[in-house]
């Protein structure tokens, strides 16, 4: 039965700021209104990123001041408008201006006007009960899929952002494909992506033996333990690799920085050898420094890769239909209200690498204070 009203968990000031910069308050109001070409997603599940934990915990300052409504990785059903009604959609977790230059020549996930669900987009996150989105950019799940809408929310960008990042770097078959932090939210789907569309050699760098290992049957050929050995081992370890499997480690890979920190970038950069790539999908605040006469001597690239045009969600989702990427042995479901706690697990870090998905379990509630 859909709720009558909106609820949702906001990011608010704590009184402990020297410990806890934020904490989670929930509230109410009344269901929003729609304009024309919007809709009115009441939302089934949001996923836990990397981006909320990083404003949560004030690493990153948000676009607007508190209190903010995080989550950007949503699925949930069309409640009215857009002639969606009843369709299980997901979420965008950005939308492009669809107008600007690069809108119209293939670069939206980059668009200068963008909103993005958790970041600049007003007082608008999933970790709500209910989200306005321009109907245009919903991505309908057809009516035989058989994953769980509860678990479909991971497309708009835990896999839809490798997905862009393995279009950025033109990715071919056969290639030679490292992915820096293959055990974290982005990594483990790099590495399903990068070998379902075509690579021949995928090597995982990680620090838990344990998460590189889950990942063998996904796709990952050989699994590099980064425990703050030298890079010349490191390089070692993956020239083994690649003779082991018949393949010429001196030229040509194409590396994926997932890890988002300023160790995985560094590594990243040392280890590009001749006529190589190096992707960033992973952010790190923070300075990298680089000869780069270097880079020109390798003749090797350096490319950004920024999130993911919505537009590419469908054919992400029937990959996932299909089989082809694994959804189930990534996330764990919870319900919305174990939220603090779930933000406080992912900070201390998780024994596994599966990412939460709160479920939605709210409640009409009269106490609760309205905005």
């Amino acid at each position: 039965m859909s709720l009558s009203s909106y609820h949702a968990w906001r990011m608010v000031p704590s009184e402990r700021e020297a410990t806890q910069p934020f904490t989670f308050e929930r509230f109410a109001s009344t269901l929003p209104d729609i304009k024309s070409g919007e809709a009115l997603v009441e939302i089934s599940a949001c996923s836990i990123c990397g981006t909320d934990l990083s404003y949560f915990f004030g690493d990153v300052p948000t676009v607007a001041p508190p209190p903010v409504t995080l989550g950007h990785e949503a699925s949930g059903r069309v409640l009215r408008g857009g002639g969606l009604e009843g369709k299980a959609v997901i979420v965008p977790t950005i939308i492009p201006c669809r107008k600007c230059e690069l809108c119209r020549t293939g670069r939206a996930n980059r668009c200068l006007h963008q909103k993005m669900y958790g970041g600049n987009h007003g007082c608008w996150g999933s970790f709500a009960s209910h989200v306005v989105v321009p109907a245009s950019e919903l991505t309908v799940v057809p009516d035989d899929c058989q994953v769980p809408l509860e678990r479909l929310g991971v497309v708009a960008d835990a896999i839809s952002t490798p997905y862009q990042a393995i279009r950025r770097a033109r990715l071919e078959g056969g290639a030679k494909v490292v992915v820096i932090g293959a055990a974290g939210g982005l990594g483990v789907y790099l590495v399903q992506l990068a070998k379902l569309l075509g690579a021949a050699t995928v090597i995982g760098i990680g620090r838990d033996a344990g998460k590189l290992d889950a990942l063998k049957p996904y796709g990952m050929d050989a699994a590099i333990i980064n425990d703050g050995r030298p890079v010349s081992e490191l390089r070692h370890d993956i020239w083994k690799a690649c003779k082991s499997s018949g393949t010429n480690p001196r030229y040509s890979w194409t590396i994926f920085e997932a890890s988002g920190t300023v160790a995985g970038q560094e590594l990243g950069l040392s280890l590009l050898t001749f006529a190589s790539k190096l992707v960033l999908v992973g952010y790190a605040p923070g300075v990298v420094t680089q000869q780069l006469s270097r880079i020109m001597a390798l003749d090797a690239e350096i490319v950004g890769s920024w999130g993911s045009d919505p537009h590419l969600y469908p054919d992400v989702l029937q990959h996932v239909m299909r089989g082809e990427i694994a959804i189930a042995p990534f996330t764990e479901t919870r319900p919305m209200r174990r939220i603090a706690e779930s933000f406080a697990e992912l900070r201390a870090g998780r024994k596994d690498n599966r990412r939460i998905v709160l479920t939605a379990d709210w409640k009409e509630d009269s106490s609760l204070p309205r905005h």
